[in-house]
């Protein structure tokens, strides 16, 4: 009897909960002495609801019928303990989570306990208890819908005046801690799209819209930081700095994308704040007054960051509003933008921080006069045919103060460097590609299509819509004639009256044509340039491409002929290579580069994410190494002068209307001759593999030491076969002198052969390596690895019995090096259109320099 009596309760029983509660109803104070058994009676009353939501309705009926909700919130009220607060808030976080049934979630949410806890005076020193309470208010914006919700929220009149659970959580929306501030943006997230009209004018009116304020002066912060991260790699470049960086893109990014799914919740206020926000605290003030070509003190931030972020904002936060004005701002100079401080450079001042309309009348004057002769001064030169390539700049003031933000961009195009262009290309790809944008505002910047112009034409003169079929079937057809685009003009008209913006343009107006003919002006002038890397310039391809076909009062015979004369610059810079260090690679290399810049100028988007323009930019190796004493350097030249001659030759193609082919259109290999030495030799098409017999014919004997003090007899034989070639060391069989067994075999391309000055019966060769580090995928982690380092090229030092001999060997390196690169050339022929070259003097092979006698006589592969 005494053992029944005193016999253990089932842990996940109905007795256990009563027990539970019956007790916690007796604890008058929360002290150090009963504070573990409150806490362990809190989780346990968790575990056994959670049970009971599962397997037994009873379980939450008692807690109802006992009102269990009141006695956690007694228990706060009485409690002297940080302990029992943390356990009262993971307790209900676990019960608000796992509870399944709704007549249960609605119970926990009425009767004001929730809202009680959510406003509770907690101590959030304590950084554990501000974590669990927030995690707490995140689980309750888990259960939100357009029932529950009205639980939380006080009304009066049908107006939501009090909502303890979303005024309570902004206040940690921009704590340092970054988990504390995503999940209170799940949680403003779960309210916003719970989709309540109540609720929604609660948010966005005062004082609750200033959230949106503050929030996006937060994100400012973190613009001004990531362009002092990018500051300062540029002026000391540290190992983690890209990482460093990608942390603080990461972080813009998301915030972003908070925006983005903000708006998504389709709450039409909420675009309105946070359009108006960005454009009055971010946008106008800070970002596009950054884009002006001279640099000005008190700018918090570079252009380089400045494009990066109108990228980013054009391409995350999706508001036709933002994407239209942002375009349109770009028709204003930089002073409609600039603060006060720095309007006075330009002689204007402003009481509210922007240059107003009287002043810019009163004050600028001749402005306006210099603003209307650039334009003309561009529209004529796009139509000019004697106007030199480099002209197309430099007859332009790309530091004047009044160039519009637009022209700005095409300056950087034009004159800046490879991180600015690259910048201006990606800010113009991503207006092209950002679907909010209207096609009449893509045709004012210059960026329209012909394709979408010609299919908006069609439509309309289809519909019987104006004079719409003549412009379709003029030679310089344009969505608008004269002036810009109503959608322009009534954007512009917004930022002068809601933002304070004046933009010249606005009384002036101006021509899709003019604008269209400036940017393929930039473009062209772009492929004319010489200082900009290979892989900027494939960006700049891609956007030709995609405003391809024009008409041909746009891109002319003018712009044809520039694109001919930087193609062949790139021609004879091709040529130099056919006789350089890589003959033998560089149709792999073309092959290669072909398909990739016919992939990579076809595609629908641009191949960099805008974040690469912020990135440090990697230091080639070839830059460790001296000029001209490297195959390295010769071989990072080689593909670079690849690639630019594969996209000019591909823009010609696609400008003259003509389909690009999938490989490029060169002769086929040549039969091996039969007087060759490679035939002679007896070798195959494999060529010379250690361990291969051949047949010494013309072999030279000599001498070399790969050890120092181990010298070995070899017999030289340099041998070509196509666009390959070898240098081979062959030991001759005992049994049968004429023939021999490959012992080493190098490269014969970039071999530099060199008789020393002091002892003619010495030949230098260079031995680069069979393949360039970073085109083997087998090697590309020891190449990543070394990159840093300078690498260097092996030497062979060659003694022959005499003079002759040596001049033997000498003479048919040479003799086999010209078969090889007239091989290339052949085969390249259709390409380099070499009877059109009349310079031909500077191909030749150079005569090999005597190398001093102090050079080391040690050789090594």
């Amino acid at each position: 009897m005494w053992f029944s009596f005193w016999r253990s309760r089932d842990r996940l029983s109905l007795d256990e909960l009563r027990y539970l509660t019956d007790q916690l109803q007796k604890v008058q104070i929360v002290n150090e002495f009963n504070k573990d058994f409150v806490i362990e009676a809190l989780r346990s009353i968790a575990e056994l609801l959670t049970y009971g939501d599962q397997h037994n309705p009873a379980y939450f009926e008692f807690f109802m019928e006992k009102q269990v909700m009141g006695e956690f919130v007694r228990i706060l009220k009485v409690s002297r303990t940080h302990a029992v607060s943390l356990q009262l808030l993971q307790t209900l976080s676990i019960m608000i989570q796992n509870l399944k049934s709704e007549h249960a979630i609605y119970y926990l949410f009425s009767n004001e306990h929730i809202n009680y806890l959510i406003s509770y005076s907690f101590d959030f020193r304590n950084e554990e208890l501000l974590s669990y309470y927030i995690s707490f208010l995140r689980a309750i914006s888990g259960k939100l819908n357009k029932n529950t919700i009205s639980l939380l929220v006080k009304t009066q009149n049908d107006e939501v005046v009090s909502f303890p659970l979303y005024s309570e959580a902004i206040r940690f929306a921009f704590h340092e801690e970054s988990m504390v501030r995503i999940a209170v943006r799940t949680l403003t997230l779960n309210v916003y799209h719970v989709g309540d009209d109540n609720v929604n004018r609660y948010i966005t009116s005062s004082p609750h819209a200033e959230y949106f304020s503050n929030l996006v002066s937060f994100f400012r912060k973190q613009c001004i930081e990531l362009n002092k991260l990018v500051s300062s790699t540029l002026k000391n470049p540290d190992p983690n700095s890209t990482s460093t960086i990608l942390a603080a893109v990461d972080e813009i990014e998301d915030n972003l994308y908070y925006f983005s799914d903000a708006i998504s919740a389709g709450i039409p206020d909420i675009g309105r704040l946070l359009t108006d926000n960005c454009l009055q605290l971010l946008i106008l003030p800070l970002l596009l007054p950054s884009l002006r070509m001279d640099n000005v003190n008190g700018i918090e931030i570079g252009a380089v960051t400045s494009l990066y972020l109108l990228c980013c904002i054009l391409r995350i936060v999706k508001i036709k509003d933002l994407a239209n004005t942002i375009a349109a701002a770009l028709f204003c100079p930089p002073e409609a933008y600039i603060p006060h401080f720095e309007a006075k450079l330009n002689g204007f001042t402003s009481g509210h921080g922007f240059t107003h309309e009287s002043q810019l009348l009163d004050n600028n004057t001749a402005g306006e006069v210099d603003g209307e002769c650039l334009r003309v001064t561009v529209s004529d030169m796009a139509t000019s045919s004697h106007v030199h390539p480099q002209d197309l700049v430099t007859q332009n003031d790309c530091n004047g103060s009044h160039l519009a933000l637009r022209e700005a961009l095409l300056c950087y195009i034009t004159t800046g460097d490879d991180v600015q262009v690259l910048g201006s290309l990606s800010v113009l790809a991503t207006l092209l590609q950002t679907k909010e944008l209207d096609e009449s505002m893509l045709d004012a910047l210059g960026i329209l299509p012909q394709r979408k112009q010609h299919k908006k034409l069609l439509l309309q003169a289809l519909v019987g819509e104006g004079s719409d079929e003549e412009q379709l079937f003029s030679r310089g057809s344009s969505t608008v004639k004269d002036g810009t685009s109503t959608e322009l003009d009534g954007y512009l008209q917004r930022l002068k009256e809601q933002y304070g913006v004046l933009c010249s343009f606005l009384e002036r107006g101006t021509s899709p044509h003019v604008n269209r003919c400036q940017v393929l002006d930039a473009l062209v002038s772009l492929f004319c340039r010489s200082n900009i890397s290979a892989e900027t310039l494939w960006d700049g391809g891609w956007l030709l491409r995609q405003l391809l076909p024009y008409s041909e009062a746009e891109f002319n015979s003018h712009h044809h002929e520039l694109l001919k004369g930087s193609y062949k610059n790139c021609t004879s810079a091709l040529l130099q290579e056919v006789r350089g260090v890589w003959p033998d690679l560089l149709i792999t290399v073309l092959c290669d580069e072909w398909k990739k810049c016919k992939r990579v100028i076809e595609a629908s988007s641009p191949r960099k994410d805008p974040k690469c323009i912020l990135l440090p930019v990697q230091k080639s190796f070839s830059e460790d190494v001296i000029s001209g004493e490297s195959s390295f350097t010769a071989g990072d030249r080689m593909c670079e002068s690849v690639k630019v001659f594969v996209l000019l030759l591909q823009l010609q193609m696609f400008s003259l209307g003509r389909v690009l082919p999938d490989h490029p259109p060169i002769f086929p290999p040549s039969n091996i001759p039969e007087n060759s030495r490679a035939r002679a030799a007896g070798l195959d098409i494999s060529g010379p593999k250690p361990g291969t017999e051949l047949r010494l014919v013309d072999a030279v004997p000599c001498r070399i030491a790969f050890d120092r003090g181990k010298e070995r007899h070899f017999s030289l034989l340099a041998i070509s076969m196509g666009t390959s070639g070898w240098i081979v060391l062959a030991e001759e069989l005992p049994v049968n002198r004429q023939f021999g067994v490959v012992r080493v075999a190098a490269p014969l391309a970039g071999s530099n052969p060199r008789i020393d000055e002091k002892h003619s019966r010495w030949l230098h060769l260079r031995i680069r390596p069979s393949a360039l580090p970073f085109m083997d995928p087998s090697k590309s982690g020891v190449y990543n690895k070394v990159k840093s380092k300078a690498l260097v090229d092996g030497r062979w030092t060659l003694a022959f019995r005499d003079e002759e001999s040596c001049k033997s060997a000498f003479s048919m390196i040479l003799e086999e090096m010209n078969l090889q690169f007239n091989e290339v050339e052949r085969r390249l022929r259709p390409l380099l259109d070499l009877e059109r070259d009349s310079d031909f003097s500077n191909l030749s092979p150079r005569p090999p320099k005597a190398l001093s006698s102090n050079t080391a006589a040690s050789n090594s592969l």
